[in-house]
């Protein structure tokens, strides 16, 4: 009796927070392209636009909460029925917990506007990064994609990118010049990591 062939589409589970610009741009790439599917999208935050999104585009969405995260297997055992290939956390602001980082080793992904190993850490997200960034008077900033381990923005850099940062630049134009970047470059790396172990 012969094993019935694996499809070779890759599976994504994405991890937001908020609007869910960037996941849904994943989600569109990946529609285009038949190596890989955004299999489901989790959010800690029920009011989350990212939840929309993801039915708009008919996807699995699923709120939890810390008690679901942290304190049992509930996500965990989601995740381990979907068995994905990678977890991208795109705008998802809680520490993710060891028990599914050692489910999944290199195999969770994240996204931080800005050059680590500058601007991480706890309360370094969106408009917070930037304003520290014009507030410094950084001459660049851009785009760091690195696997996840149990503290903020300190896991391996797998790729940067930059942008300019004029003296002139507010916090609002810093946002929008780090949002092209990673429109541009986030779902590519996605697909490069998923298959890059079987080059």
């Amino acid at each position: 009796m012969t094993t019935p062939p694996q499809s070779s589409s890759k599976r994504i589970v994405i991890f937001a927070s908020g609007s869910g610009t960037n996941a849904e741009n994943i989600i569109r790439y990946f529609k285009k392209n038949s190596k890989a599917e955004v299999k489901a999208v989790f959010s800690n935050k029920r009011s989350a636009k990212v939840l929309k999104r993801a039915f708009e585009h008919e996807i699995p969405a699923l709120h939890f909460d810390r008690e679901a995260f942290y304190e049992t297997n509930e996500v965990l055992n989601v995740l381990k029925d979907i068995n994905p290939d990678l977890i991208v956390l795109a705008g998802f602001l809680w520490v993710f917990p060891e028990k599914i980082l050692k489910q999944f080793p290199n195999k969770v992904v994240n996204i931080h506007p800005a050059l680590l190993p500058k601007y991480g850490g706890k309360g370094m997200y969106g408009m917070n990064v930037h304003e520290a960034v014009r507030t410094a008077k950084e001459v660049e900033s851009g785009i760091s994609i690195h696997y996840v381990n149990e503290n903020y923005d300190e896991g391996e850099l797998i790729f940067q990118a930059t942008t300019p940062v004029k003296p002139e630049d507010s916090a609002e134009d810093i946002a929008e010049n780090i949002h092209k970047l990673e429109y541009e470059h986030f779902p590519k790396v996605i697909e490069k990591i998923l298959y890059s172990s079987e080059e």
